[in-house]
């Protein structure tokens, strides 16, 4: 490996998102020089607690809180300028330097009819499954509603690959190609229900909207390609931030209920311009538990009136599991060694970072899931014949069929936020965590025992 390469770093969610990563990038921006998101879009939110301070995080990678660092936004991602500029809004209102912060001129721009699409699919979609039921069949049946954020991320993608109608963040500073742009793309969305009379679809309207935003933007527009590959190549330290976790990837993922992007690893490449190669450490991020927003499978879900939903309640309310974007609570289950060993596998992850093992704290058991079966313990529907699998299932459906087989470790009763070493630790949670080493074959490198920056356990 060269020098430049080890200089690199990536930061990848190893589970259905919400892992961490704003946390674990804000404390390895220290380290480097410039933090670059390369997919997603506001649907997308970090987390990130300054000596008590919470920082909420959208779009802007978690790196600005270091007013040294440059916060780069890739070519890779879907921009809403409101929300762009409302955050840069927000922080600068706190007191946050926000002048290194850069727009790739080749991101792809969140036009406020795509919010219109994204919301109006999903309504569509809701509305054919509930007739379903109406109708005797089964709500779950057939194709229902992905549970999206709303914010247009999925139809921003579909235009950029749609080609014709797409605008990027550069022809926002381009008059006579943005107006020629938007007209085509409203032309091709005019049959959406209720797009007749909506504003997003008045093509003067949005233009100048696009124009005075395109304006806000203009100092901080730049060819990012060639920024970051000319910082590469001059031994600068470049970390790169996944927006969403690896099994809500467009490929890898729970498909279809995933997000437009490419959340692994391999993003970078098409996310920023700066070949994946280059990157020579991979921390994959994993909550000691699972979570999820939104529909699809969840395998170890603790949901229902029943004890399960009781400590599902529990660790939702301890861990604060309610979406930084949306508000909407998390789905929360039993920690999935399964999807997090997929997960590592897909990314080359060269080590972990475990978060919120101190939302744990005071569970008598603690479930760790480390197979496969098929529901009715007929074989594992996992990789083909009987007994359990170990291999994931990158589809909704398939995914939808298993059961979870469980090994069951001793939980530890004490609180551990004040812990700031692995021998501070419980023997118990110590246990836990090795675990984990042990099952997924990589070094918990850094260890979250709570939300503050000094509440890390580094590995030495």
């Amino acid at each position: 490996m060269s020098e430049n390469q080890s200089k690199c770093c990536g930061v990848v969610g190893l589970q259905w998102g919400d892992e961490g990563k704003g946390k674990v990038v804000d404390l390895l921006a220290a380290e480097h020089d410039a933090v670059v998101r390369y997919n997603g879009g506001a649907n997308a939110g970090h987390s990130v607690v300054v000596r008590g301070e919470r920082f909420s995080l959208h779009l802007i990678p978690s790196g600005i809180l270091y007013p040294s660092k440059l916060a780069v936004i890739g070519n890779g991602v879907v921009l809403d300028p409101d929300k762009l500029l409302e955050e840069i809004d927000g922080l600068k209102a706190r007191g946050v330097d926000v002048s290194g912060l850069v727009v790739s001129d080749r991101a792809h721009v969140v036009m406020p009819y795509h919010k219109f699409e994204d919301a109006a699919r999903e309504e569509a979609l809701k509305s054919a499954r509930l007739q379903r039921a109406s109708e005797g069949g089964s709500e779950s049946g057939g194709v229902s509603e992905i549970g999206t954020t709303r914010r247009g991320i999925g139809p921003a993608y579909a235009e950029k690959v749609h080609r014709s109608g797409a605008v990027r963040v550069r022809d926002l500073l381009s008059p006579a190609m943005l107006s020629e742009r938007i007209s085509a793309a409203i032309e091709t969305k005019r049959s959406l229900p209720g797009s007749a009379g909506d504003a997003a679809f008045d093509a003067e309207r949005v233009t100048a909207w696009a124009l005075e935003v395109g304006e806000a933007l203009r100092p901080m527009v730049r060819d990012t390609v060639y920024l970051l590959n000319g910082m590469v190549a001059s031994g600068k330290r470049v970390l790169f931030e996944s927006a969403n976790g690896t099994l809500l990837d467009v490929d890898h993922g729970t498909y279809p209920f995933v997000t437009g992007s490419s959340c692994a690893i391999a993003g970078v490449g098409t996310g920023s311009g700066v070949p994946v190669q280059r990157v020579g450490r991979v921390i994959g991020v994993m909550k000691a538990y699972s979570t999820r927003v939104g529909a699809g499978p969840l395998p170890t879900e603790l949901a229902g009136p029943g004890p399960e939903g009781a400590i599902g309640d529990r660790i939702r309310t301890r861990g604060r599991e309610f979406g930084t974007t949306t508000g909407r609570p998390r789905r929360v289950g039993w920690l999935d060694l399964v999807a997090v060993k997929y997960s590592a596998m897909i990314n080359g992850a060269t080590g972990l970072a475990l978060t919120m093992l101190d939302v744990l704290a005071g569970m008598e058991t603690i479930r760790v899931c480390t197979g496969y079966g098929a529901a009715g313990g007929a074989g594992a529907g996992a990789g083909g014949g009987g007994g359990v699998s170990e291999r994931f299932v990158p589809d909704a459906e398939g995914l939808g069929k298993v059961e979870p087989r469980y090994t069951d470790l001793p939980g530890f009763g004490s609180e551990i936020g004040a812990c700031r070493a692995r021998a501070d630790l419980p023997r118990e949670a110590r246990a836990y965590v090795e675990f984990i080493e042990s099952q997924v074959g990589l070094p918990v490198e850094l260890l979250s025992v709570g939300p503050g920056r000094e509440q890390t356990i580094v590995r030495a």
